[in-house]
């Protein structure tokens, strides 16, 4: 029999609509899934991932054309794992009303802050990681109690049919419903009155996306991108420096909104950083371009992207370090890293997200050139220091704005589940993750408690009674 999937409705603007007025009028009929529901949701959610994490990298793969089963396992589908397992744990104390102090002035009574799920979420999907985030966002909202709508990206057609797949295993369409399309639906999608909305992609389209929620007053999470540096002191072992860098800028073809964008170092140590790059590489994808671990680029878009700015930077004088030879592969959209230096601030490179294998190299003569140059920049979703000098590790946590930060390492920083996850300023705004994804997805209501007997009465109108006087003289000081 063939597997039920949750269908994707027309992309007119009015079906959109109407599928959002059937999730919310079921979410209406039961607004408040119990800790038992919420906890079988994402036990069956992790249940039919794990069955079909085969199919998953499977057709990641055909998408990308080459992507490696470890980069989407450890990518896309092992931080879905790793969160359903941690909200499980926490989602009956995450859940309980939290006790608070009513103070003198309002006593007797008890005051509790009761978490309440918001009602339907909207989830906007990108195409670098199309599981995760995804099912990411989407785990935390279930753990908050709501319904969801996800609109998946129009790049990815073969991850996303799996992924209705195993997500109709989980959901009826009263409490879930996948859409996918082009740019003209994702501006539908993001104009519908959700109960909040969160966008995942470039800081130009989270623009567009704030813009049409705003009629709504539709409560928003973006997480955007923008150029994270990688920051390499005077007393940080070159090779030590590449080895914990790499990493974050080779998986997935360094399509990843928190790989590194461009690299800081002091002057004159370019060739080092160089050569042990390259030396690195080669034993990470000792084949280059024919290493089965090395992904190619999504499509043939996104390549003539990086290709044409590559272009662009070596006509204005930039000069190109390969790290493998042969260096690109047109016909399978490979690219391996290319490290260039004396890129002038004009060029694409400078200006904008790479969001591939392409690494400029910027020299400094003083940490506080550095630190000026990164002040000087819109702030980045993560920042990355190689350095050993805890002063100098304090001094950047105080200094610097980013919406993580990785000392010694990179990428990973993502990957710690009692962490929030979210940008700051041009690379976005609020959190989930963990805790804060369950607090983001749902409305934090105070609820005062009073019995027969109040003290409220002692403060209406008539006012200056001699106890008025009396109470303002008490707390007004």
């Amino acid at each position: 029999m063939e597997a039920r999937q949750l269908q994707s409705p027309p992309t007119d603007k009015f079906a959109l609509a109407e599928r959002l007025i059937r999730l919310k009028q079921a979410y209406q009929a039961h607004p408040m899934p119990s800790h038992g529901e919420r906890s079988a949701r994402l036990l069956q959610l992790k249940r039919s991932l794990l069955a079909h994490k085969q199919g998953l990298c499977d057709a990641l793969a055909r998408d990308y054309g080459r992507r490696s089963d470890y980069d989407s396992l450890i990518a896309d589908i092992l931080p879905c794992v790793m969160q359903i397992n941690y909200s499980q744990k926490r989602l009956k104390r995450w859940m309980k009303p939290q006790r608070r102090h009513a103070g003198l002035l309002l006593a007797p009574a008890r005051v509790e802050v009761h978490y309440q799920p918001l009602g339907v979420v909207g989830i906007m999907v990108p195409w670098n990681f199309p599981v995760m985030l995804s099912l990411g966002p989407l785990i935390s909202a279930i753990a908050a109690g709501n319904s969801a709508m996800l609109k998946l990206s129009e790049f990815t057609p073969h991850t996303n049919a799996v992924l209705r797949t195993l997500l109709a295993e989980v959901f009826d369409e009263q409490r879930l419903t996948v859409v996918e399309g082009d740019a003209q639906l994702a501006a539908a999608f993001s104009a519908l009155p959700f109960d909040h909305l969160l966008f995942t992609g470039s800081t130009a389209v989270g623009r567009q996306v704030m813009a049409a929620a705003a009629p709504q007053l539709t409560p928003l999470t973006l997480e955007l991108g923008g150029k994270s540096p990688c920051l390499i002191a005077p007393d940080m072992p070159m090779a030590l420096a590449v080895e914990r860098m790499i990493f974050g800028k080779s998986l997935n073809a360094g399509q990843i909104c928190v790989a590194p964008d461009y690299v800081l170092l002091p002057r004159g140590q370019e060739q080092s950083f160089i050569e042990a790059y390259q030396r690195h590489f080669s034993r990470l994808y000792p084949k280059g371009l024919g290493s089965p671990d090395y992904g190619a680029i999504i499509n043939a878009r996104q390549y003539e992207r990086l290709t044409t700015w590559l272009a662009e930077a070596e006509q204005a004088g930039a000069q190109l370090h390969a790290c493998a030879s042969p260096a690109r592969d047109d016909a399978t959209r490979r690219l391996v890293p290319h490290l260039l230096t004396e890129v002038p601030g004009h060029c694409q490179l400078m200006q904008q997200e790479i969001f591939g294998p392409l690494l400029p190299l910027v020299p400094y003569d003083s940490l506080d050139e550095a630190l000026a140059y990164i002040a000087a920049r819109p702030r980045p979703l993560a920042l990355y220091l190689m350095s050993l000098d805890p002063a100098l590790q304090s001094r950047l946590i105080r200094e610097t704005h980013a919406g993580g930060m990785a000392i010694n390492e990179s990428l990973f920083q993502v990957a710690a589940d009692d962490a929030p996850f979210g940008g700051i300023g041009a690379s976005g705004m609020g959190h989930y993750h963990g805790h804060e994804g369950f607090l983001t997805f749902s409305k934090a209501k105070t609820v005062l408690r009073r019995g027969r007997f109040s003290t409220g009465a002692l403060i209406h109108p008539p006012y200056r009674r001699w106890y008025q006087r009396l109470m303002m003289a008490l707390f007004l000081r």
